[in-house]
């Protein structure tokens, strides 16, 4: 992608939305005027400057409050727009009263319009001398730059900037190719000329803010929008908003084609306090998304306001599952009553709505993996007593309660329970748990195939589901544009890669409802589910209804509808120009032969399950701190799992450090494990900590610290019904018991 698709459809009224369509507008102008951005005549550049002068003079969509200064920064440079290859660049440059900048050129070329504010530009004739750095300069002309003027500037062109007057200034700066990457660019040490030194960029180009207040108007005003925190998950997880889903700044390319597919989505970044979020604005604005603002002040600003900081992950979900429990009185069965059911030999069955992955690692010795997406449709075949009891079961507490009440929601005419705190409360009651099984999913009997659709379809008509048929969902396909479209099969892994939709992502159902911020990142989209049997995309997609936020849909393909098989492809979007890369062999000789640094970067888990000799592991927002300086001679090295994150990680700390050798290890650790080299394991070279992950309770290998774990956690759980109350309506609406 080169550019962003000026097409785009922004149907918003917030001055974000009012602000994009109006610079894409303008951009397209000026792409169509000067098609070649390396070279443009002047009159072409006047022709641009005209429009660029009338963007300027609606004042109403460059509100001080957007480009803010402060006395520690009298001046600020904010990006709107700008191409993958750093072509069409445009900023607007905010000073106060006396901002000035000596002689200097632009090595491109460069329009200036007036937006508020008097900029008094001096153009200066340059008299080549013998010695290049004694040119001498000579002034030439004036031209003051204000609201409804311009001056056009040639790559050559060296003038003097002075913010004139007592208002502060605003004005637009348009360039043909991006000012970090203009290096060449010199400034004169004085205005009669004389030696002169290279113009660096500025030392971080900001983006358009948005204040706390102003979020959170945006949140409640119905239009679409994405509130992204682009921390890494573990610092994430110690406090942000409770609509930003996590997207890491350097795992953006990874994780936003997916997350927020649609480039003219309003999108919000989020971190601590501004420290990252302009830098995952430039990432974004250059993969061709159009309205990108960051919080102001970040969480630390929005706490400050005292608005609500929620902990931990998945929270909307979560705290779904509480609202649940505590609106429709989900009835429940603690450790105590379910051992003496068992002791008793009392008609029960036990499911664990849980991954099968989940469900290997650990479960209730006794129990059923049955994912939640899975409980309608299959349940019949382990329950087909209706005397018999049914108990949910998860790890904590959302997916036994969500579980339990789908059940109930569908009318099985079995009486359904839900274990209280899960196999956490199982642990603390001092009982064991298996680990490495596995259970087969029953197959649906006709007669059980038939209850479980007339049981989904009454609950997914009651939460207000819609369906679609063949001409629906080509009219919501053909409106990608304007709104945001999720297509997703809620089946099993299994079912999926055997035969799916092309285009369509892989989401299971119960995994979809318990970690939607995980798949869904712009809220008020169109989701649609795709209904294969008639069961389980009507159950996932009435959860979807009742937790809100989106609109829901199914649809059911064609008998003989085409389908691929595989895996769910994922699309790597580039933001810099990709690293070279390494293979095992070469690696090793490279460690053999001299000093190389290797840094493991996705997560600490992995790492500590085996990772490449003498391998570090650090989160990559963190790499500056253990890369060593500039000149240090050593070669970076750059591995993950796969090693798809090391070659996006690699391209950006090449940009970053473009002295050092910057290298990613070609199919990562599974790779360098193929090859048959050697593997080690363990903690050592951990620097970062618990950064990338929020790791839970069942993690540490002392008693003490995860039962402290597990009751720490499930007060969290316990408590989210009242910071949700504190927080307010985020669209929550349950259908009746």
């Amino acid at each position: 992608m080169s550019q962003t698709d000026l097409s785009l459809d922004f149907s918003g009224t917030d001055l974000a939305s009012l602000r994009t369509r109006a610079v894409l507008d303008f951009i397209a102008h000026a792409r169509r005027t000067v098609p070649d951005p390396g070279q443009a005549s002047d009159a072409q550049l006047a022709e641009v400057a005209q429009a660029l002068a009338q963007l300027g003079l609606r004042r109403e969509l460059f509100p001080e409050a957007h480009f803010p200064l402060s006395e520690e920064a009298p001046a600020r440079v904010y990006r709107l727009y700008e191409d993958l290859d750093g072509h069409y660049a445009l900023y607007v440059s905010a000073g106060q009263p006396g901002k000035a900048q000596p002689p200097h050129d632009h090595t491109t070329w460069a329009i200036i319009a007036g937006i508020q504010g008097h900029e008094e530009n001096v153009l200066y004739q340059r008299s080549p001398t013998a010695d290049p750095a004694r040119d001498s300069l000579s002034p030439i002309r004036t031209v003051d730059v204000a609201p409804g003027s311009y001056i056009t500037l040639q790559p050559t062109d060296v003038h003097t900037i002075e913010l004139v007057g007592a208002e502060t200034g605003l004005h637009l700066h348009f360039y043909g190719l991006g000012l970090d990457r203009l290096p060449g660019r010199v400034v004169f040490e004085s205005r009669s000329g004389g030696s002169y030194r290279t113009f660096a960029p500025p030392a971080l180009i900001r983006h358009p803010l948005i204040s706390p207040a102003a979020l959170r108007e945006a949140l409640r005003d119905g239009e679409e929008i994405a509130v992204l925190d682009v921390r890494e998950t573990g610092v994430y997880t110690h406090g942000h908003l409770l609509l930003a889903a996590s997207a890491p700044l350097w795992r953006l390319e990874l994780l936003i084609d997916r997350l927020v597919p649609r480039r003219g989505t309003r999108i919000v970044l989020v971190d601590g306090n501004e420290s990252l979020a302009h830098e995952a604005a430039r990432k974004l604005v250059r993969l061709g998304y159009a309205q990108v603002s960051v919080l102001e002040g970040g969480t630390e600003a929005w706490a400050a306001a005292g608005l609500e900081i929620f902990t931990g992950t998945n929270v909307p979900s979560k705290a779904f599952g509480e609202v649940i429990e505590h609106d429709k009185h989900t009835p429940w069965i603690d450790v105590a009553g379910l051992r003496q059911a068992l002791d008793q030999g009392q008609n029960l069955v036990v499911v664990d709505s849980r991954t099968p992955e989940e469900f290997k690692q650990f479960s209730l010795p006794f129990a059923h993996s049955l994912p939640g997406a899975e409980l309608v449709y299959r349940i019949h075949e382990l329950a087909p007593d209706p005397d018999t009891l049914v108990v949910v079961n998860c790890a904590g507490r959302t997916r036994s309660i969500v579980g339990a009440q789908t059940l109930i929601d569908a009318g099985i005419p079995n009486r359904v329970v839900s274990l209280k705190d899960g196999t956490m409360a199982w642990l603390l009651a001092g009982q064991s748990l298996a680990q490495g099984r596995s259970t087969a999913l029953p197959e649906p009997s006709p007669q059980g195939l038939a209850q479980a659709r007339e049981q989904a379809a009454r609950v997914a008509e009651r939460a207000g589901v819609q369906r679609l048929d063949a001409a629906g969902l080509a009219r919501l396909q053909g409106q990608r544009h304007e709104r945001s479209l999720y297509l997703f099969d809620v089946r099993t892994r299994e079912e999926y890669q055997a035969g799916h939709l092309e285009g369509w992502r892989w989401a299971p159902g119960g995994q979809l409802v318990q970690a939607t911020d995980e798949y869904v990142g712009t809220r008020r989209s169109r989701i649609v589910l795709a209904d294969w049997d008639g069961v389980r995309a009507l159950t996932t997609a009435a959860w979807l209804a009742q937790l809100g936020g989106h609109e829901v849909y199914v649809y059911s393909p064609a008998a003989q509808a085409t389908t691929v098989t595989g895996p769910e492809p994922v699309r790597v979007l580039a933001s810099q120009p990709a690293a070279a890369r390494l293979s095992p062999l070469q690696l090793q000789a490279w460690q053999q032969q001299g000093e190389v640094l290797v840094f493991d970067v996705d997560r600490r888990a992995d790492h500590e399950r085996r990772h490449l000799p003498g391998a570090r592991f650090a989160v990559p927002d963190r790499l500056h701190e253990f890369v060593g300086t500039a000149d240090d001679t050593r070669a970076i090295v750059i591995t993950s799992p796969d090693g798809v994150l090391a070659a996006t990680v690699a391209a950006e700390l090449a940009h970053r450090l473009p002295t050092r050798t910057v290298r990613s290890l070609a199919g990562g650790t599974e790779a360098w494990a193929t090859a048959g080299l050697p593997l080690q394991s363990g903690a050592d070279g951990v620097l970062t900590g618990d950064d990338d992950h929020w790791y839970s309770p069942y993690a540490h290998a002392d008693l003490a610290q995860r039962d402290a774990g597990f009751k720490a956690y499930l007060d969290w759980e316990l408590g989210l019904v009242a910071q949700l109350e504190r927080e307010g309506d985020i669209g929550i609406q349950l259908i009746a018991a």
